[in-house]
């Protein structure tokens, strides 16, 4: 006689529904694949291969802090009335209870104090905007310093220069939005920086506010490019992105076993998946934490705008003082041509802003005009291995930095009680000096590191042990290196300098002197043959002096 417990029956009735699930799962999946003819290319996606690095991850921050960009910024656009239309503040704030302000401002007011969660939101939805544009920076001049860039991926970082610059017009359109006093100063500057150009400005401002500035359409329309149009261009920018990434495959540092031809790293799935999966909440968790213990734009402080009053230490946000900082700087020139004035404290920190962006977007196709190099790159540079690149790129990012300080010298000059004026030339003299040098000592620092890496190459690691032979002569115990470690240190490619002639234009070989003319010689494997054959030597007479026994007198009396 059978008999068959409770808890047997319960496991037999969760296998079978189990079971039946997965049958479910299985005709519906083979239902849509017929239908979609997506399984194929989801083995292709599940197989692909990615390297592991930290450095890689970047990319990833700036797509999931878009996805909480998206989420925080849906819930906003429900409540939030974009509207110029004058009202009188009757909220829970008291201190600008009975104040005339727009009805943009006030449904700003109504998300941060009357509706449950939407102060929250409002932080959240900033916070990840400063992380994205953040995030997007890094991942650029990773994939700059490494020369990531080069062929087949100069069309990749275009996308990827075009994203940073839309995350810059969105950020400025969003926190345009509350038509705040410090908001209302940064659209001010947009419509002074539109009437300097000569002859069209003014119709041009006339075209975007609807009339004189502020008019009474800026926010409606601001409003529209903030959730609309920049965000389907930035979605759309991101697919191709990610397209073109799966189509080159991802680069990946020099090591064991990684060449040009292949990717050493771990598959989509389950791997990737899982890692992607847990990245993804802890970003959002820290961006929440942060949103909810640290207050960012509290609009309410500032009040509503007015065209009159400009708001001492008001500054936009961090990816957008270089701007600020550039108008900071220009004295006040200007100078009238046929009843035209030419306001060129506004017109030269445009041009500027347009060459820095322009240098960078350009930079890969300089290079590979400079090198002559047509082949593919998959394996990444270390950045020491390309020492004009890497000046150039810190060079850029001292521009950067001085122009986003500039924007600041206010606060500065307050904070640590200088004189505005003297700090302003300081900031003007350093815009022209401190890249020079910037450029020149990273320049230096690279090709010191390189000779540092060839003489390891070499003969290898020191370990500050010396050993006194008979003959009195001092020998250094050098630890080989492994093949491996001894590849990456010596599979760096050698450019050099080229010769005007022969279908090589003397621009183009003044370029590759700039380029290339400070250079460090790579190992030859005549070079490494006779090190190895010297270390060999070398080990041999240690070895005769030591008896093998490479410890110190001091470790062997404590052993």
């Amino acid at each position: 006689m059978t008999t068959t417990t409770p808890s047997t029956r319960k496991q037999t009735s969760d296998a079978e529904n189990s079971s039946r699930v997965y049958k479910l799962g299985a005709v519906g999946g083979d239902w849509l694949d017929q239908r979609l003819a997506g399984g194929g290319f989801v083995r292709f996606i599940a197989r692909k291969i990615f390297p592991d690095h930290w450095s890689f991850m970047f990319g990833e921050v700036a797509l999931y802090s878009f996805v909480i960009l998206l989420i925080s910024g849906t819930f906003l656009t429900m409540f939030f009335d974009p509207s110029m239309a004058e009202v009188v503040y009757n909220g829970p704030y008291e201190a600008l209870q009975g104040a005339t302000m727009s009805r943009a401002f006030e449904s700003t007011l109504e998300i941060s104090f009357e509706l449950r969660g939407g102060l929250l939101f409002r932080q959240m939805h900033h916070w990840s905007a400063l992380v994205f544009m953040v995030a997007i920076f890094v991942h650029m001049f990773r994939v700059f310093f490494t020369g990531a860039f080069r062929k087949p991926r100069e069309l990749n970082w275009l996308v990827g220069f075009t994203l940073m610059v839309l995350g810059m017009v969105a950020g400025f359109s969003g926190y345009s939005l509350p038509d705040d006093v410090l908001s209302g100063n940064g659209v001010r500057i947009i419509d002074g920086l539109m009437k300097a150009i000569p002859i069209i400005g003014t119709y041009l401002s006339m075209l975007l506010f609807g009339g004189e500035f502020p008019g009474t359409d800026i926010i409606p329309r601001l409003f529209t490019i903030h959730i609309l149009l920049v965000p389907a261009m930035i979605l759309g920018l991101i697919g191709i992105h990610l397209v073109l990434l799966v189509l080159h495959k991802h680069t990946q540092y020099p090591g064991p076993g990684r060449t040009e031809r292949n990717v050493v790293g771990f598959p989509v799935f389950p791997v990737y998946a899982a890692k992607a999966g847990g990245f993804f909440f802890l970003v959002f968790g820290i961006i929440t934490l942060i949103s909810a213990t640290t207050s960012i734009n509290s609009v309410w402080v500032y009040g509503p705008y007015d065209p009159s009053p400009v708001s001492a230490g008001s500054q936009p946000d961090w990816y957008m003082l270089w701007t600020d900082g550039g108008l900071r700087l220009i004295p006040g020139w200007e100078f009238t041509i046929f009843g035209y004035v030419i306001s060129l404290n506004m017109l030269i920190p445009f041009a500027i802003y347009g060459l820095l962006l322009a240098v960078l977007a350009l930079y890969p196709f300089l290079e590979a005009w400079v090198t002559g190099d047509d082949r593919e790159h998959h394996l990444n540079d270390l950045p020491y291995n390309a020492p004009v690149r890497t000046g150039l790129g810190v060079a850029w990012i001292m521009v950067y930095l001085i122009l986003a300080l500039a924007a600041t010298n206010d606060l500065i000059a307050i904070a640590l009680d200088l004189s505005i004026n003297d700090l302003t030339w300081a900031f003007r003299i350093g815009f022209f000096v401190v890249p020079i040098l910037a450029f020149y000592i990273t320049k230096r620092l690279c090709l010191s590191i390189q000779r540092h890496k060839r003489e390891r190459a070499l003969h290898g690691e020191e370990t500050s042990r010396v050993v006194r032979t008979e003959t009195g002569e001092m020998l250094e115990i050098h630890a080989p290196l492994s093949d491996y470690d001894r590849w990456v240190l010596v599979q760096h490619d050698d450019y050099r300098p080229l010769k005007a002639g022969k279908g090589v234009s003397a621009l183009r070989a003044k370029a590759t002197s700039f380029f290339f003319k400070d250079r460090i010689e790579p190992v030859t494997p005549a070079e490494l043959r006779a090190a190895l054959e010297h270390a060999g030597h070398e080990k041999h007479v240690i070895d005769q002096a030591t008896g093998g026994d490479y410890r110190t007198p001091a470790e062997k009396v404590v052993h």
